[in-house]
């Protein structure tokens, strides 16, 4: 049973944001001070990515535990556990067809948890894997 009520909870998840979360700000931000530049939340590209990077044809998607089901932070509701098993198990499908996709098309697919961007030796781990994937060598 949910603690609180059902418009209470509605108003919660309406509030949850698809995009432009803070966490995708600040590692847009420290991608920018990098000098990785990019395309955010192109609508064009397949599974909308949060960040394109065209010349290199990789994308980057970033998953959040709860909507993506991360296994070691996913918390299932209380209330509606079915509902939620279905959709997180669908979200998850899509996933893996939006991999299977760019990697047909020979692109590179990074997909970012949303809790290695909120620890932050786990952030800049991240942060130096894929400047030294975007980053030509000489």
């Amino acid at each position: 049973m949910d603690k609180v009520s059902k418009a209470k909870r509605s108003e919660i998840m309406r509030k949850v944001k698809s995009k432009e979360t803070k966490l995708e700000i600040e590692f847009r931000k420290k991608l920018w001070t990098e000098g990785i530049r990019y395309r955010k939340n192109n609508p064009r590209y397949f599974g909308k990515p949060d960040l394109v990077f065209k010349s290199k044809k990789v994308v980057l998607f970033i998953d959040s535990c709860f909507w993506h089901g991360c296994d070691s932070h996913l918390r299932m509701p209380n209330s509606n556990q079915d509902y939620w098993r279905e959709k997180i198990s669908r979200n998850k499908k899509r996933d893996n067809l939006v991999n299977s996709h760019y990697n047909e098309i020979g692109w590179t697919v990074i997909r970012l948890w949303e809790h290695e961007l909120s620890d932050k030796i786990q952030l800049q781990k991240k942060l130096s894997e894929i400047k030294s994937l975007l980053t030509p060598t000489n």
